[in-house]
């Protein structure tokens, strides 16, 4: 899927839009109006609930049951002679009989009169009782009885007591007992009633969406003021929308079917974000998804607190995923936190063991299990959106892969030269917290387009005159500078990350290719000399990485000039490299401040120093 450049910030605000109207749609819709949830020996979890407008109390399934049966025990069945039989005995078919019993029926009636059923024969208990054969005299006569039976069952009342306007039925935090979920029960059926409900559905779908707009709205302020650039990217965007529509479908699916919401994987929301972003929008996006979804689910402040957890867990569990193992980690824990903060709520909210549900424990488990579902999705959204995951950049560090075997072939000089860059750039990554794995992986491709021609680069040149010296210092320029469009045409060609052929584009900014330069102007000292002929096209770096990364290149090829690799005979080089650079704009459109550059140049004056010191020289063995 490739997702459309639109700059306009409009449509991004409308995909959050979309998104709220969506939701709304999708949430569960329910008879009635009445969207409280409860549960027996849970604690009344909203606030003090009253009665609206009288209703009845209607009785359980369990008291309707046991009224019938009290009823129906005092019940006749109506039989009826059959003509032309004779009447001395009253004999039935056996098939009555076993019904009579079956049904638990005491007597049945004939006419105006009502006999016990002892009193009643079946052919063969007839000719046991008499000594001849008895004919089958007596039929069922099924319409009457039946209607007599319904008209003796709709005499039953389903109601007992009345709640009156104004009564109090349950305050906030007391524990819902038998009766008291029979009276919410009552409530609920009368809210059922269309002339009551109405309104209120209307209201409440209206509730629903102010709650889910809110929400959101609060995630845009968020990100608004303190991750603006996410903001102002489409595919992140949607990439947040995407997940939070996920999880919410799947738990307002599982709710239409009846299923526990504690099956659906929460943890994806903040795991995801965490890969791709950072921990603190990943425990934003987090808390904005329960928060939506604690509008339909059952319990919800129970729902609330457990999820809370799992997002702490999930981002502090999974501070930088490398290895697939550490998903798999990461879920082992938010099992254990979602068995501990459950366990430990039920305690605190009925003080019973006998209250703690043991399926809840299962669905645990099956939610685990599909938190690490989430690996394919990383991979999926990966590519939608063109994400680079740290699983991507270790994977595209391992030096033998085959675009880096074939830079190592054919351009060996470069390659090492690109390994010196990968640990320069790291390191002065971590010293700034910048994303060491992300400019490490870059560093290793970023010349990659000197493998097109690689004796051009005289870091490849062993014993051969540089051809460059021969050729128009504005032609020698040009095939100087054109390594970088040529990486970027290898590096789509093999299918590297957008956050890595970035890199590529990027490591030498506009900057002047400048010893052919210099050599053009001394040749030249009358001529007015067209810069653009031996400058980079750019683009200039907008990451804090793409700049740590030109500054390592650059001082790292400086440094194989020096003949003097004293401390300060490099910090001298480094200096006046990256001050050159600063002078030259390179890095206007990054947030290096101050401190950064000047914690970049102790890392790099240390690790250059390191990397070329001097070893004693081993004596020869005299004979």
């Amino acid at each position: 899927m490739k997702i459309p450049h639109v700059p306009s910030a409009a449509f991004r605000l409308g995909a959050f839009a979309t998104l709220a109207a969506v939701i709304v749609l999708i949430f569960p819709r329910y008879n009635n109006a009445f969207r409280f949830h409860y549960e027996i020996g849970k604690p009344w979890g909203y606030s003090t609930l009253t009665a609206d407008f009288d209703f009845p109390i209607y009785k359980t399934d369990e008291q309707m049951d046991r009224d019938q049966k009290q009823l129906l025990s005092t019940f006749a069945p109506i039989f009826k002679y059959i003509p032309r039989v004779q009447r001395e005995v009253r004999v039935i078919s056996l098939a009555h009989m076993e019904w009579l019993q079956a049904e638990g029926y005491s007597r049945i009636t004939i006419g105006k009169d009502k006999y016990p059923v002892s009193d009643i024969f079946t052919p063969k208990t007839a000719f046991t009782r008499y000594g001849y054969d008895c004919a089958i005299n007596l039929t069922l006569d099924t319409a009457k009885t039946e209607d007599l039976r319904d008209k003796l069952l709709q005499s039953i009342s389903p109601t007992q007591g009345l709640v009156q306007k104004g009564e109090k039925i349950i305050d906030k935090g007391e524990v819902v007992t038998e009766r008291t979920y029979q009276i919410l029960n009552s409530l609920r059926r009368a809210y059922e009633d269309e002339s009551i409900g109405h309104k209120q559905r209307t209201l409440s779908i209206f509730g629903e969406a102010m709650l889910v707009v809110l929400f959101l709205c609060l995630l845009v302020i968020y990100l608004y003021v303190f991750r603006l650039n996410y903001l102002q990217s489409t595919s992140t965007v949607l990439f947040y929308c995407l997940q939070i529509f996920i999880v919410i479908a799947l738990a307002c699916l599982a709710l239409r079917f009846n299923l526990s919401v504690y099956l659906i994987p929460f943890a994806w929301v903040p795991i995801l974000t965490r890969v791709f972003l950072d921990s603190r929008t990943a425990l934003f996006l987090h808390i904005t998804t329960i928060l939506i979804a604690s509008i339909v689910v059952p319990a919800p402040v129970e729902f609330f607190f457990i999820q809370i957890v799992v997002g702490m867990v999930a981002v502090s569990s999974l501070s930088d995923m490398t290895r697939r193992a550490q998903l798999v980690q990461t879920a082992a824990w938010i099992l254990l936190s979602q068995v501990v903060s459950y366990t430990a709520i039920t305690f605190a909210q009925t003080g019973a063991i006998t209250a703690i549900d043991p399926w809840m424990y299962f669905y645990f488990f099956i939610c685990a299990l599909l938190t690490v579902g989430c690996y394919g999705l990383i991979y999926t959204f990966e590519k939608m959106f063109h994400f680079v995951s740290s699983i991507t950049l270790v994977e595209l560090t391992d030096v033998n892969s085959e675009l880096l075997l074939q830079l190592a072939e054919k351009a060996p000089g470069t390659f090492q030269h690109s390994m010196q860059v990968s640990n320069l750039a790291a390191e002065a990554a971590k010293a700034i917290g910048a994303n060491a794995l992300l400019v490490r992986t870059g560093a290793l491709y970023h010349d990659i387009g000197k493998m097109v021609d690689p004796l051009y680069f005289v870091e490849n040149q062993t014993g051969v005159e540089n051809p460059l010296l021969k050729m128009d210092p504005r032609d020698a320029a040009q095939v100087i500078i054109s390594h970088v469009s040529e990486g970027e045409k290898l590096a789509r060609k093999h299918h590297l990350p957008e956050a890595i052929i970035n890199f590529i584009t990027t490591h030498h900014g506009t900057s002047l290719v400048r010893y052919f330069y210099n050599t053009y102007c001394n040749e030249h000292p009358n001529e007015k000399v067209d810069e653009s002929l031996f400058r980079y096209p750019g683009p200039r770096p907008t990451t804090v990485e793409g700049a740590v990364l030109m500054m390592a290149d650059a001082i790292e090829a400086r440094s194989r000039s020096l003949t003097d690799f004293s401390e300060a005979s490099i910090a001298q080089a480094v200096n006046q490299m990256i001050e050159s650079q600063i002078a030259d704009g390179q890095f206007a459109e990054t947030k290096l401040s101050f401190k950064d550059v000047e914690d970049i140049r102790r890392v790099f004056t240390s690790r250059l120093t390191a990397m070329n010191h001097h070893r004693i020289s081993y004596p020869t063995l005299n004979k």
